[in-house]
């Protein structure tokens, strides 16, 4: 598999998620014009101007991505990477992967975030679709779990949202996407109301 233009944004999503979660060095696990692209674990993997990803989103739009964060190791429940460092300010956006049970942020095209997830289960599950931010708070209390959602983004008139949890193994919520408080604070300082958030299962 080559990472071009012109590969379906299906392929091109396995190829970023299998970086951004990979332990090994990216030839092994990625046929990716190994020669082109640094496989130097480092603060992110940019790919050269010639050969540009994109995401493919739900609803077909293609989103560019010009560099991703180069993880370490597969991330465990609870871990986060964030790093913005160099990449220009702008409008943010998110793509939630629960088959890989991963959160990522973009902005100016390059990953800056991503991050180990909760979400719904047992006839609570997470839709699936492209949404937008619908209001923000830093505080709020669910009135129908009786539970306390920090740094909440809302993203569906019927409560789901991000918001900040304890991740950690074997825990689901009721529909919303868990992510852990200190990357919760980052993303909601990044994200505005009107914002885009994909959320898929490849």
């Amino acid at each position: 598999m080559r990472l071009t233009a012109s590969v379906s944004g299906l392929a091109v999503l396995v190829a970023l998620w299998a970086v951004l979660n990979s332990p090994q060095p990216l030839p092994d696990r990625i046929e990716i014009l190994p020669a082109q692209i640094s496989t130097e674990r480092g603060p992110r993997i940019t790919y050269p101007a010639n050969q540009k990803a994109s995401l493919s989103l739900p609803d077909g739009q293609l989103r560019a991505v010009h560099s991703v964060l180069n993880t370490p190791s597969r991330m465990k429940f609870g871990d986060y990477l964030w790093n913005e460092d160099g990449i220009a300010e702008g409008p943010a956006w998110i793509m939630v992967d629960l088959a890989r049970q991963t959160l990522s942020v973009f902005r100016a095209d390059h990953e800056i975030g991503t991050t180990v997830i909760l979400f719904g289960t047992d006839g609570k599950s997470t839709p699936l679709g492209v949404f937008h931010v619908l209001a923000k708070a830093r505080s709020h209390r669910s009135t129908s779990y009786d539970a306390e959602m920090p740094f909440m983004l809302r993203l569906t008139g019927d409560g789901i949202a991000i918001h900040a949890s304890n991740v950690r193994k074997g825990a689901a919520t009721h529909g919303c996407i868990g992510v852990p408080p200190a990357f919760a604070r980052l993303l909601f300082d990044q994200m505005h109301v009107g914002d885009q958030v994909a959320i898929i299962a490849s």
